[in-house]
């Protein structure tokens, strides 16, 4: 029998109407689709998808459990788990949609699967999404580079401490959890900061300066400096 694949597909940043017309064809074209999280529909990815795709709620719901935690033994240990939940599926023939926020290249849950899966011999496709970067400068109306300028996209609670001191413009990711510290850096840079909270979805939150930006920001939180 001919093995199923895996696609890691992007979803966009939260807005239904961002999401691709490629997305919303595997998910229509696939009976199994798994998303990060213990309880699928309450995810933020299936809530996004199923707006413009309503027979993602008569498909087959994997949840793919993915723990936010720094050890990376344990945190392995999950995500050769969920890959062999998925081969369990592909063995049978069926492909497996995993839903991801925003792109499947950048930070992405499927990445870390994506590896162990590859490894076992098995066929994984990914397709982009709009990243969260760009809509939130989108939001924010403002070009995330021009001409010759370069831009550095840092994940910021891995990186505390570290000067923002290369030319260019930096996209701050995964900053929430570590905000007051973050926006110390931030003020030591001297650049222009602004940050989108919740970008495109019905919470947003727009701040313009570093000292606009609640120390208690939530966990979809951006930020970008510009020179």
């Amino acid at each position: 029998m001919k093995k199923g694949i895996a696609y890691g597909v992007g979803v966009g940043p939260g807005d239904p109407e961002l999401m691709t017309f490629k997305a919303v064809k595997l998910i229509r074209e696939n009976d199994v689709i798994a998303l990060p999280g213990k309880e699928p529909k309450e995810t933020v990815a299936y809530k996004i998808a199923v707006a413009v795709a309503p027979e993602l709620e008569n498909k087959e719901l994997v949840p793919v459990y993915m723990p936010m935690i720094k050890d990376r033994e344990l945190i392995d240990k999950e995500h050769q788990k969920a890959a062999k939940l998925i081969e369990g599926y592909l063995d049978q023939g069926k492909n497996v949609v995993y839903l991801t926020l925003g792109d499947s290249t950048i930070y992405c849950t499927f990445s870390y699967i994506q590896h162990y899966l590859e490894a076992d011999g098995y066929q994984t496709e990914l397709v982009p999404g709009i990243t969260s970067f760009c809509a939130a400068a989108a939001r924010l109306n403002v070009p995330l580079v021009e001409w010759n300028e370069s831009l550095h996209v840092v994940p910021a609670v891995h990186r505390l401490g570290e000067e923002l001191d290369r030319e260019g413009n930096y996209v701050l990711m995964k900053s929430a959890s570590q905000m007051a510290k973050v926006k110390e850096t931030l003020r030591q840079s001297g650049r222009k900061v602004m940050m989108v909270e919740n970008c495109s979805m019905e919470n947003e939150k727009v701040y313009r300066s570093v000292d606009e930006i609640p120390d208690d920001a939530g966990y979809f939180s951006l930020v970008i400096a510009k020179e």
